[in-house]
């Protein structure tokens, strides 16, 4: 991953160590070939210190999934998350329209989420999400579009503090690039991979870049 461009940094300089060093670590993060990621602007109002980035699973120049993952800082703890950090995510990708029947889809894409986790050893505590499917159909002036269904995931887990306070961001980025890859339809790669687990299949003409 690129170093943040000199803008990015606001607000982090100032910040306490073990959300400097956490930054860092996700900034020197090295990930799989297909994900492209950049540093995007986090929300203001969820935490006193916060860091965002946005992904994108890239084969052939055509994007096959992308998300949004948002580190949130509060020195003083939050009850809910019984901890000073939390990990926020979005998840999304297109599928076949058939695919948004199966009843199974919501549960194995969550556990595709606690899976990465778990594969890389990660230990995490108060995860919490949703699993939307949603499918759209166009009429008049669209009419001629092809029907078009999503699956998306939001989630947020907390990821336990080592040594200092600051807990291993870019081990947590790499499973949530693990995840993003999975729901992409890419098979598996790296600590803990089971080439037997399943994947989403690539969906039918994903957006060109």
């Amino acid at each position: 991953m690129d170093d943040a461009k000199e803008g990015d940094r606001d607000g982090t300089e100032t910040a306490p160590l073990p959300f400097r060093a956490s930054v860092e670590a996700l900034r020197a993060a090295r990930l799989r070939p297909e994900i492209e990621i950049d540093p995007t602007r986090p929300p203001q109002r969820l935490a006193p210190y916060a860091y965002a980035l946005e992904a994108a699973v890239v084969e052939a120049d055509e994007d096959l999934a992308d998300g949004r993952l948002v580190l949130l800082h509060d020195p003083a703890g939050h009850d809910a998350w019984q901890g000073t950090f939390r990990l926020v995510t979005l998840v999304r990708a297109e599928l076949e329209p058939e695919m948004v029947a199966d009843p199974l889809l919501p549960e194995v894409c969550w556990s595709w989420l606690t899976g990465a986790l778990e594969a890389r050893g990660l230990s995490y505590g108060e995860p919490s999400g949703t699993v939307t499917r949603a499918s759209s159909h166009y009429f008049g002036g669209l009419s001629e579009r092809p029907a078009a269904s999503q699956i998306e995931i939001r989630a947020s887990w907390t990821p336990r503090e080592g040594l200092g306070g600051v807990p291993d961001t870019a081990a947590h980025l790499a499973s949530w690039c693990d995840l993003l890859c999975q729901i992409a339809g890419l098979p598996p790669t790296g600590p803990g991979a089971d080439a037997s687990v399943v994947t989403l299949p690539q969906r039918r003409g994903p957006q060109s870049r």
